[in-house]
């Protein structure tokens, strides 16, 4: 999507200014359906940090994610550019994967559609 849903860019800022992480949303980008709740940017950054620095691999790359979460809890000045997912799956078939949902970072640019709600999957 060349012109980024205004609507979409407002609901993000809103998540961003109330640091609320109970909002859920499906978007749609080229390849795939992800559904999750989106949250702040710096909630988002400080729980991959916390995942990464449990790993003994991969604990060096959780200071990455830790200095980007650090400074003013203040909101952006500038609209943001990215969606920020927790508790999210992609949606393949008739499967969400990860099935205990993962950390997704989307650019508000590839979001082709998008709806309120988490979407699920029952064996019923």
């Amino acid at each position: 999507m060349s012109n980024p849903d205004a609507l979409l860019v407002d609901i993000a800022a809103m998540v961003e200014s109330e640091r609320s992480n109970q909002m859920p949303l499906t978007v749609v980008v080229p390849g795939a359906v992800i559904t999750g709740r989106l949250a702040p940017e710096r909630l988002w950054h400080e729980r991959v940090a916390e995942v990464l620095g449990a790993s003994d691999h991969l604990k060096p790359f959780a200071t990455l994610f830790a200095m980007s979460a650090t400074g003013d809890p203040a909101p952006p000045a500038t609209p943001p550019t990215h969606l920020h997912l927790h508790v999210a799956r992609i949606l393949q078939g008739s499967y969400g994967l990860p099935h205990t949902g993962g950390m997704y970072r989307i650019a508000i640019a590839d979001v082709s559609s998008w709806t309120v709600g988490d979407l699920s999957y029952s064996d019923q």
